[in-house]
């Protein structure tokens, strides 16, 4: 479990480091899978299943990553803000998209960073393990 737990947190943080290069390279790329966000029902229950997944990899792994307990905090943060966007309308979470997402958009570049900087945070925690 901690080995499949492990693949799926080295898998978002290279996502989110090639996420920072498309951003870059290919900005127009990188604002229409924004604007995807929350954009239908569909979308909203996927991105909540991809982050549920996500902050269960994190807590299951934490144990024996570098700074465990941050990676704990972060997993459990990931999965309690994941079942509230479940368990409230798609459409408030689509009205908040369309507010946030062109501030993002806006400041894509500097997001960009801190995608870079989190996805290095996720790998270097688990490959500088104690």
């Amino acid at each position: 479990m901690s080995f499949v737990a492990g693949g799926i947190v080295v898998a978002f943080g290279l996502f989110l480091i090639g996420l920072t290069g498309i951003v870059f390279v290919k900005p127009m790329v990188a604002e229409r899978f924004f604007r995807s966000f929350a954009s239908s029902a569909r979308t909203h229950y996927t991105e909540q299943g991809i982050r549920l997944l996500i902050g269960a990899a994190l807590i299951v792994r934490s144990p024996v990553m570098w700074q465990g307990d941050v990676f704990r905090l972060i997993g459990g943060v990931i999965v309690i803000t994941s079942v509230g966007l479940l368990l409230i309308p798609w459409r408030w979470h689509h009205r908040f998209g369309e507010w946030a997402i062109p501030l993002v958009l806006r400041h894509m570049q500097l997001y960009a960073v801190g995608l870079f900087t989190f996805g290095a945070f996720l790998l270097t925690g688990l490959f500088a393990a104690p």
